[in-house]
């Protein structure tokens, strides 16, 4: 095996590194992430107590 192809890491991309620090992007994506889980709690309650 290569020893310099062992430790190769990728680069972010500028536009990686402005998605990861801009606060309004990282704001909406964990509301969105946020409203899956609420939505995937709410299925699994539905499914331990149904009417």
């Amino acid at each position: 095996m290569d020893p310099d192809k062992t430790h190769y890491v990728t680069k972010p991309t500028k536009r990686t590194v402005f998605m990861r620090t801009f606060l309004p992007w990282q704001a909406w994506r964990f509301a969105v992430i946020n409203m899956k889980m609420i939505g995937m709690i709410r299925l699994s309650h539905r499914a331990q107590h149904p009417k």
